[in-house]
């Protein structure tokens, strides 16, 4: 059974569709339950490694998710690029949705490096015989050691970058789906044939 251009779309939206829901959620839950979960702990280093550890196992699964988010993205790209030419704003958003992505791949891996400096540096201190004070994974306290505390900051950031990144990937998407309906084509086609 040979695949029409509308199954070949259906399955590159659900493959894209799956790959965001795993990024945004598994990232939501990395800041909200893996970098706090450290905080149960009684050592500071032991809530560095904690969290360093978690990261380091769902990396693999969360590149995935960005994958085949940006894989699929592509296909949904070429199967809908007559609608680009001819319906107006499909073509701006998807646009909007590839930067998107693009920016949240880009901090995802900025997240990954600082997390890894982080465990470096704390190691190095540890090591050293100094005693890392952390609140969690990426709040530092007034006695954590500079470097340590600078890339938590720095993590932190990107961390909270990457959800609402990946949550506009998925609002985006969202819009497309929709722009596919029939009267949402009609006006996207007459708003291209008769200008403001």
């Amino acid at each position: 059974m040979q695949m029409t251009a509308t199954d070949n779309h259906a399955v590159a939206q659900a493959v894209h569709d799956v790959g965001s829901a795993l990024w945004f959620g598994g990232t939501v839950m990395g800041v909200a339950g893996v970098n706090k979960s450290g905080s149960d702990l009684h050592q500071g280093i032991d809530r560095i490694r904690v969290a360093e550890s978690a990261w380091g196992r769902f990396s693999p699964v969360q590149w995935l998710g960005i994958g085949a988010t940006m894989l699929a993205g592509l296909q949904l790209s070429r199967v809908g690029r007559r609608r680009m030419a001819l319906q107006k704003g499909f073509g701006t958003v998807g646009a909007a949705k590839a930067g998107i992505t693009v920016l949240g791949a880009a901090a995802t891996a900025y997240a990954a490096y600082c997390g890894k400096r982080i465990g470096q540096l704390a190691e190095e201190a540890h090591q050293r015989g100094e005693q890392i004070e952390v609140r969690d994974a990426t709040l530092p306290t007034a006695h954590t050691p500079d470097a340590v505390a600078t890339w938590q900051r720095r993590q932190r950031l990107a961390q909270y970058a990457v959800p609402a990144l990946a949550g506009a990937n998925i609002v985006c998407g969202s819009y497309l789906v929709q722009s596919y309906r029939t009267v949402a084509t009609a006006k996207g086609v007459l708003r291209r044939l008769l200008p403001d």
